[in-house]
């Protein structure tokens, strides 16, 4: 369930069963991610971005709806982050 040292982005989408509209397999791993692994260390001034530590790397992540025209922001985006981005543009709890 880690994140794998090459990743530097993981960008979920929806998938379609007949009328039924479900989280794909990268929705699925950013939950679970963000449930189980990463630990929340920030959040931005909209309350929107939330920013994750990579416990084993110290690697920052942070969460996002990209698709603002969507119901909820559409799917999730879990995408890395520099430290002096997420010094600048973060609340860090840390």
């Amino acid at each position: 369930m880690k994140i794998k040292p090459f990743e530097t982005e993981l960008k979920g989408g929806w998938t379609f069963s007949g009328s039924k509209v479900e989280l794909d397999n990268v929705s699925k791993r950013i939950d679970l991610l963000i449930s189980n692994y990463l630990i929340e260390v920030g959040v931005d001034d909209s309350g929107w971005n939330k920013l994750y530590k990579d416990p084993e790397n110290n690697r920052y992540w942070e969460l996002n709806y990209p698709e603002s025209e969507l119901h909820g922001g559409g799917a999730p985006q879990l995408k890395s982050v520099s430290q002096e981005d997420a010094e600048k543009r973060y609340i860090l709890k840390e």
